[in-house]
């Protein structure tokens, strides 16, 4: 097994918890499907931080997916790490596909499959592991490329129909794409695949300074360098306003309305504001956990210990809870296809944030001893399905 390093595991594991409270607000939130949280003209300062802050999980899970790549790579050769990534990868789009869908909407008959997260590290893994066979640079400048690069397609002018324009959209443009397979059938992609595959390739660069031999002050160091630098091009590229996402801020009404406008960078695909604004604080996180032991670090890592598990356990616990709620408040069989694709989520229901906030704590508290149990059953067991998982 690769060696664990704590603060990965720490950052990792606040990532996950943080991101099943953008998900309780989905299912439980009053306007969870008939609103968006961060329009600067609606919005709330509750609503918007709620969305807002889970901006960082998406990001922070892909890059550190990558920089876990690094390290479970170090005890392997070329050949047996890049085909792990390759075979760990397809793994992860058949779970997105499979499992991660059927917990996300209920919906048995597969009519509506969303495309996000894991679809996205799951690819961009595959991608991974066939560059990992070539030089350590070659994987560095295309992933500095797509990084950096990607937002210049916001400049192309594409055709509007076709097959080649669906995949076009899946690999580098989608924005809430939906793709007609058949009058059953459609496909949502969210999640665009090679502004993604930039940020995992950059995280599994990163992992060059946890290698044994690198001096921990200096990677601390370059660290801190490289997040405050983030941000800096972040606050720039917003106040220039013309190249790094797709759609530019727009002046509004109020100074605190200009802040939500400003902070609202695109994460749909991730703009290149989008991807500096959120990895930055994270890599200045990553550095400044690395000296920090504490109860809270030690059970926030329980969850950054399982991600893929914990992220699983989530979506069904957080189901369910919406069945029960879904009849409690006098709902019946005859509505659960009304929104389709997510069954049992009816457009009117919903509660305050202050109940979105509880069903959140209880749902992560709930997942704390299976997460444990399964971390220690991983630790003590060598079954090779683990590594999957």
């Amino acid at each position: 097994m690769p060696r664990r390093i704590a603060s990965i595991d720490i950052l990792r594991g606040l990532i996950m918890i943080v991101m099943a409270l953008d998900h309780t607000r989905d299912y439980f939130h009053i306007t969870g499907v008939t609103a968006d949280p961060l329009d600067p003209a609606t919005t709330t300062v509750g609503l918007y931080f709620t969305r807002w802050i889970t901006h960082f999980c998406a990001p922070g899970f892909v890059f550190l997916s990558g920089l876990s790549a690094f390290l479970s790579a170090q005890k392997k050769t070329r050949q047996e790490a890049a085909v792990f990534l390759i075979k760990r990868g397809a793994w992860l789009v058949v779970a997105e596909l499979t499992i991660v869908n059927l917990g996300l909407t209920f919906n048995p008959f597969f009519t509506f499959v969303i495309l996000q997260v894991i679809w996205a590290i799951g690819w961009s893994m595959i991608i991974l592991g066939l560059l990992s066979r070539y030089p350590f640079t070659l994987t560095l400048v295309i992933g500095l490329l797509l990084f950096f690069g990607h937002n210049a397609a916001d400049y192309i002018t594409f055709p509007q129909q076709g097959r080649m324009v669906d995949l076009w959209r899946i690999l580098l443009t989608a924005s809430g794409t939906i793709i007609v397979l058949d009058e059953h059938h459609l496909v949502g992609a969210f999640y665009a695949i090679l502004p993604w595959t930039g940020i995992m390739l950059l995280g599994y660069c990163t992992g060059y300074l946890y290698r044994h031999s690198f001096v921990a002050v200096k990677r601390k160091q370059l660290l801190l360098m490289a997040g405050s630098s983030l941000i800096v091009l972040f606050v720039v590229l917003r106040l220039i306003n013309h190249y790094g996402d797709p759609v530019p801020w727009q002046p509004q009404a109020s100074a605190l309305r200009q802040v939500f406008a400003f902070l609202n960078a695109s994460k749909y695909p991730p703009s290149l504001d989008y991807a500096c604004m959120t990895l930055g604080p994270l890599l200045i996180a990553l550095a400044l956990l690395e000296e920090v032991q504490s109860p809270w670090t030690r059970f926030v890592t329980v969850y950054g210990n399982v991600p893929f598990f914990y992220y699983i356990l989530h979506f069904y616990l957080l189901h369910a809870l919406l069945v029960i709620f879904f009849y409690l408040t006098g709902y019946n069989n005859s509505q659960i296809i009304d929104n389709n694709p997510f069954f049992f989520r009816q457009a009117h229901f919903g509660y305050t944030l202050p109940v979105v906030y509880a069903i959140w704590a209880a749902v992560v508290l709930a997942l704390y001893y299976p997460c444990r149990w399964f971390g220690q059953y991983k630790r003590t067991h060598t079954q090779w399905w683990l590594r999957y998982i």
